[in-house]
């Protein structure tokens, strides 16, 4: 078994703070990666890649940040623009984040990975989940699926997005959500 534990692909604070909180006070061995070229502006990703930094000391979890390709990321989306939320976009765009870190993670020699892409009420997690395993099966290394909502994780979620006075932003990363 690795030292390193697994990874944990995060999108942001708010979605992975319940998360992060669990993981450590259950003393799993893990890490945080920060893998997100779908936010847009750079301004817009450094504050979230922050934010996710700051929970990430708090709890004593060692943070990783890969690299910010937003570009690459265009033109592996290109044509789906106007995809709605929960569209095909949002496919490839979880399976190229979730590629890539299991990518690294085998090189780094970690176990596993897992995510808290789907989270957040916008975006639905089977439709993670089944990025996830592609990705693993063509990678090679085993994906471990966390329900971040039930079990009063979404609760949670909210009480430390207050008590932490988290950033959050009001869209996933690559296109602004219209709020009615």
């Amino acid at each position: 078994m690795s030292e390193k534990g697994f990874l944990l692909l995060s999108c942001c604070a708010p979605c992975s703070c319940a998360v992060i909180e669990k993981l450590a006070q259950e003393q799993q061995k893990f890490s945080v990666v920060f893998y997100n070229p779908n936010i847009r502006p750079l301004s817009e990703y450094q504050k979230r890649c922050e934010e996710n930094q700051r929970v990430c000391n708090l709890y004593h979890v060692p943070f990783i940040e890969l690299e910010y390709d937003n570009e690459q990321w265009c033109y592996l989306t290109k044509g789906l623009e106007n995809e709605p939320e929960r569209g095909a976009r949002c496919s490839i765009c979880f399976y190229i984040r979730l590629k890539r870190v299991m990518e690294y993670a085998k090189e780094q020699k970690y176990t596993a990975v897992a995510s808290v892409l789907g989270v957040s009420r916008y975006k639905n997690l089977a439709q993670v989940n089944q990025a996830a395993y592609k990705a693993a099966s063509e990678v090679g290394i085993p994906y471990i699926e966390i329900e971040g909502r039930k079990g009063g994780m979404q609760d949670r979620r909210q009480t430390l997005i207050k008590e932490l006075n988290l950033y959050t932003q009001d869209y996933c990363g690559c296109k602004p959500r219209v709020i009615g």
